[in-house]
């Protein structure tokens, strides 16, 4: 698999190995400031009844978690 960008990772959809659960797609990262290394993925909680009652909290997806990276599709085990 080629080099990829943090940005690449907001266009895939993260999906739970032991559930088949789609977790949603990635908005952010965390990174190491002193090695430059991803440590997390950031998933946006899901819209509560519409977006009316708000959003459920954020997943954070340490990168250990992960467990391949595909073309349009991230596998974690959480």
């Amino acid at each position: 698999m080629k080099n990829q960008r943090v940005t690449d990772l907001s266009y895939k959809e993260v999906i739970d190995l032991e559930t088949g659960q789609r977790l949603g797609y990635v908005r952010d990262a965390e990174i190491d400031p002193e090695s430059g290394r991803v440590t997390a993925l950031i998933i946006p909680g899901r819209l509560r009844w519409l977006g009316l009652l708000g959003r459920e909290e954020e997943r954070v997806i340490p990168w250990e978690h992960i467990r391949r990276l595909g073309e349009d599709i991230i596998f974690v085990r959480i």
